[in-house]
Order: structure tokens, then sequence, then C-alpha cells
């Protein structure tokens, strides 16, 4: 019998600037809200960044995080998923606070540095709300997302002594290598949870055959210890999705990773899109995970022992 479809949804985050879409979750209480309803509509797992409210600029302060995790999580049982990615311009020390202090189930961690080209989006996009947006998009042509060995196993060492589990993302086929070398090296255990990111410039296109060449290549590498799932950027959301799914995939959706529902469509919520792909699942007859069944497919410590 197949394992119950994981549904991670990306609720706010680095990659997307506020005025791109007026739905972009930015405060505190908006993030909150976001995230609740997601898990309401289907999704098992929350993906979390916070943004400064004033202007929307990511921010890796604990104390904007502190500001809605609790509340998500008095207010419904999703597990609840830090970033330690935050944004390219962040130093490794300032990536890290939020899991580090906050303890989550789990964390997401960048599995190699990358080119993080963004900048096509400002021949899309005219004007802005704040100064350092365009600025923040222009520097993406010269910007490398630095996520070293030794970064990996630091955020990897720190956060892991609090029983903070990950999410792998893996823009390429030398991510899922790197994270090899770390479970060779016995500094991750199984199983795995693996995010394959399709559509980032400097990573990994959306073809079909790029889809199949991860997940043989992550088969290859990890047999059985592994859970997979797939993040499609941008148009490629929902199409990534039912690609793999079809294959024995999980997913994630949400406005960090699209803003979009349908062509030409942006979408209002997040739960707008959890809606949409639980739709595609389940008309593929296939089962979608609760929380309490994403916890013991990840072999997450639970929701009350966490820092929050």
């Amino acid at each position: 019998m197949k394992n119950p479809v994981i549904i991670t949804c990306a609720v706010t985050g680095a990659i997307h600037t506020p005025t791109m879409s007026p739905h972009l979750p930015i405060t505190g209480e908006q993030i909150e809200n976001a995230a609740v309803e997601a898990v309401a509509a289907g999704a098992a797992i929350v993906h979390l960044h916070a943004r400064n409210p004033a202007d929307g600029r990511p921010s890796q302060d604990p104390e904007l995080f502190r500001a809605f995790v609790g509340n998500i999580r008095r207010r419904c049982d999703g597990i609840i998923n830090l970033t330690t990615g935050g944004s390219p311009a962040m130093t490794v020390a300032e990536r890290l606070q939020p899991a580090l202090q906050l303890q989550p189930e789990l964390a997401s961690l960048n599995m190699g540095s990358m080119n993080f080209g963004m900048y096509p989006l400002l021949g899309r996009y005219r004007e802005f709300q704040h100064p350092w947006e365009a600025a923040y998009l222009e520097g993406t042509r010269d910007v490398v997302f630095k996520n070293t060995f030794q970064d990996i196993e630091t955020i990897l060492k720190r956060c892991g002594e609090h029983g903070t589990r990950f999410e792998f993302e893996c823009y390429d086929t030398a991510h899922l290598y790197n994270l090899a070398h770390f479970v060779d090296r016995g500094l991750v255990k199984g199983p795995l949870f693996i995010q394959t990111v399709f559509g980032i410039l400097g990573g990994i296109g959306v073809h079909a055959d790029d889809i199949a060449h991860m997940k043989r290549t992550a088969d290859r590498l990890f047999g059985d210890q592994f859970v997979w799932s797939v993040l499609g950027a941008g148009r490629a959301q929902m199409p990534i999705a039912a690609t793999a799914a079809a294959q024995g995939g999980n997913v994630r959706v949400g406005l960090e990773d699209s803003l979009w529902d349908g062509p030409g469509n942006l979408a209002r919520t997040n739960a707008q899109q959890v809606s949409r792909v639980r739709a595609i699942l389940e008309n593929m007859s296939l089962e979608i995970a609760t929380p309490a069944q994403a916890r013991a497919m990840l072999a997450l410590k639970g929701g009350d022992k966490v820092n929050f």
C-alpha cells in the first residue's frame, strides 16, 4: 500500500518580493493566518520565512518568527518547518538563528552553493513599493548563494543537537551527492526528507527528464532511506507536482514558490494552491497525509518538543 502524499506549503519567502503580488503574507499575523489556513486545506507541513513588516524585506530575526510560530502551533497540528536558507544576502550565522533558538521539528537546509538568478523578473515587473526590491533582483546577476560543506555541517550539527530534522533542498544533481557525502560521514541518518527543486535559474530545469533524473539519482544513492518531494518554481508548480506524484512523490506548493493559481491568475491565498494540488492528487486516487502521518513518515520528534 502506498504511503499518503505529504503536502508542504511554503507560505512566504525570500524568493519573491512583496509588490509582485498584493496577496503575499508579510506581517506576523498574515503569515500565521496563511499557515493555519494552509493546514486546514490539507498541508501537513508549513515552511516558514519571516519578513520585516515595515518594508517586506526578508529577515532571520528570531523575534519575528516568535510572533507567529507559537500561535500556529496552538491553532493547528501542522508541522512547522523553519528556513535556514533565509536569503542569499545573509550570512550562515544569521540564517541558522531561528531554527537554532526555536528548535522546530523540521528545518530546511540547502545542499550546495549555487547561482540563484532572479534578475529576469525585472523584465516582467516595472513598479516596486520599496527601494530595496529592484536592487535585490538586479543583484542576483552577480551573487552566489553560499552553502559550503562547512556551512552545511555547521547547521546539521548545531540545529540537529535539539532533535530538529531537515528538509534537504536539492537544486541539482550535485546536491544529492553532497547529501550522500554527509550520510557517508554519519552526520545524517534516514529517513531523509529530500526536496528536489526545479525551475530556479542556476539549478536544474523543469523538463520531465529532469524530474526523472533527480529521482533515479536519489534512488541509487539512498535506496529506501528517503522520502521524496518536489518543488516547481513559478508556472511549473502544478505540472511538476502532478508529474512527481504519479511517480510516488510528495509535493510542495505555496506563494514562496509561485504567485500564480492558473495562467494569468494571481493566487489570493496559500490555501488556494493547497486546495488545487490536493484536488489533483485526489483525482489520481492518492491519499493526503495528515500531520500525524507525516510525522511518522519523517521520524520527527513531535510538536510538543519545540522551543516555542
